[in-house]
């Protein structure tokens, strides 16, 4: 059995944090390392999934939908390679 290795992460905060942090992880019912841990774990899962969002304004919005419903016919280069790809693939 293979156990994962862990490490260590420290952080100074004053004592007003410390007791608040303290007391949130009373309330959830977890040590103040297990708090830490889930809650900085929670908010970088939220970091890394906003950065993978692509944001349209209002004219990009409508351009990119405009695409979508009325798609340009393919040009000579697009049929080159699905003629390339179909060959290959089948």
């Amino acid at each position: 059995m293979t156990t994962a290795k862990t490490e260590r992460i420290t952080a100074r905060v004053n004592e007003s944090i410390k007791d608040t942090l303290e007391m949130a992880a009373s309330i959830m019912g977890a040590t103040l390392n297990q708090f830490l841990v889930q809650a900085a774990l929670e908010k970088a899962e939220n970091i890394i999934e906003k950065d993978k969002l692509i944001t349209l304004g209002k004219k990009d919005s409508k351009i990119f939908f405009e695409a979508l419903s009325e798609p340009p016919e393919p040009n000579a280069r697009l049929k080159s390679a699905m003629n390339n790809y179909n060959s290959k693939i089948g």
